[in-house]
């Protein structure tokens, strides 16, 4: 199937593709700020890559591929991933109750794995509901998070399962349900799990307690008027799955790659996952499967990818394993830049490109704020 896809490749094509993606990067770096690094792929091939702007704004240390991102919200599709492999191994279905891998759990059947994978549990998010309970001084951490639900049990948001609610408790959980299956520390089954066979040789989940890590790692900005500001690290950089992951656009292609060729789940298992997920009243054309975002464009066919927002870090990334195809945007300056991301889809799909200029596909958590 990846042959006869890569057959698919002319690079005369792909050179006329590149060179209007360096046109529209350079005018989107010099004109709207756009501070990051870019990778654009199409049949299994890199057509497109390069950094614009700096890692350190005020070193003018200049980023390169090889710069560590934050990926922000663009974690949780391999937190989605790593319950996949469980799945696969026969440790969990995704109807089990949530408190059947959570002992004293403190909400009933209803809310299942399935829940969390697809933002449907109803349960509150943990940065908010929980926040009086713990030390903003020290690194919060998955356990002490399912300690405190099992203690407080705060009250849930809506019924579960009635509706589509984004919300980094989901993932967070699912982040513990991995260890609590594995045995292993979250970080550590994902280093051997998924960034080994696949080859993501540069990325990391981020330890607070381990500052060492980002020796390599650009700096998240906030716009401002004058010089951006640094955006600072928190308590909340302690819980991973719902974030954490730095990566590079290189290791990115890895990931995108090592999906493609079944390194890491069945491809039959990864379709489940960008299946959309909310059908009430019918399929919702703004969707989501497990761990990723799904937009469905006029033609009927869906767009699969997500956005990250955390700490300065704007981030996104397209993948379609229809034409092993990736576009995947990493930037260290939160402004307004990838809201133009359609500009890119049209340039990877010219003969879609009305389609994609006729409306903004990012999400709204994406646009005014959020992870």
């Amino acid at each position: 199937r990846n042959d006869s896809i890569a057959s698919l490749f002319d690079p005369q094509v792909a050179q006329q593709k590149a060179v209007k993606l360096d046109t529209f990067f350079q005018k989107l770096h010099k004109n709207f700020g756009f501070n990051g690094t870019v990778l654009v792929a199409q049949y299994g091939k890199i057509i497109y890559k390069k950094a614009f702007g700096y890692s350190n704004y005020f070193s003018k240390a200049p980023l390169n591929t090889h710069t560590h991102f934050q990926l922000a919200s663009v974690s949780k599709q391999f937190t989605a991933v790593a319950i996949m492999q469980l799945k696969e191994k026969g440790l969990l279905n995704y109807d089990d109750p949530v408190y059947k891998h959570i002992p004293g759990f403190p909400y009933d059947s209803v809310i299942t794995i399935r829940s969390l994978l697809t933002h449907r549990s109803g349960l509150p998010n943990y940065a908010y509901c929980l926040d009086k309970y713990y030390n903003k001084k020290i690194p919060l951490t998955n356990q002490k998070v399912v300690e405190l639900f099992i203690k407080y049990k705060p009250g849930i948001d809506y019924r579960p399962n009635a509706k589509f609610a984004y919300n980094n408790t989901n993932y967070l959980l699912l982040a513990y349900i991995v260890e609590k299956l594995s045995g292993e520390n979250f970080r550590q089954y994902v280093k051997e799990n998924i960034f080994t066979p696949a080859e993501m040789n540069e990325s990391f989940v981020y330890d607070p307690l381990h500052p060492e890590q980002l020796k390599n790692a650009a700096i998240g900005y906030l716009p401002r008027r004058g010089a951006p500001a640094v955006a600072g690290f928190d308590h909340l950089d302690g819980v991973t799955g719902d974030k954490g992951i730095y990566s590079t656009v290189e290791d990115m292609h890895h990931w995108d790659m090592a999906l493609n060729q079944e390194k890491l789940i069945r491809l039959s298992t990864l379709e489940e996952a960008f299946t959309p997920q909310h059908r009430e009243p019918k399929v919702l054309p703004k969707n989501y499967g497990f761990g990723w975002r799904l937009t469905q464009l006029e033609n009927g066919e869906w767009l699969t990818y997500h956005t990250g927002w955390w700490h300065g870090f704007k981030n996104y990334y397209l993948h379609n394993s229809k034409d092993n195809s990736a576009i995947i945007i990493l930037g260290n300056m939160a402004g307004h830049s990838l809201s133009k991301v359609n500009v890119v889809q049209s340039i990877l799909y010219p003969d879609k490109a009305s389609i994609f200029m006729k409306g903004e596909p990012l999400p709204q958590e994406f646009t005014s704020g959020g992870n």
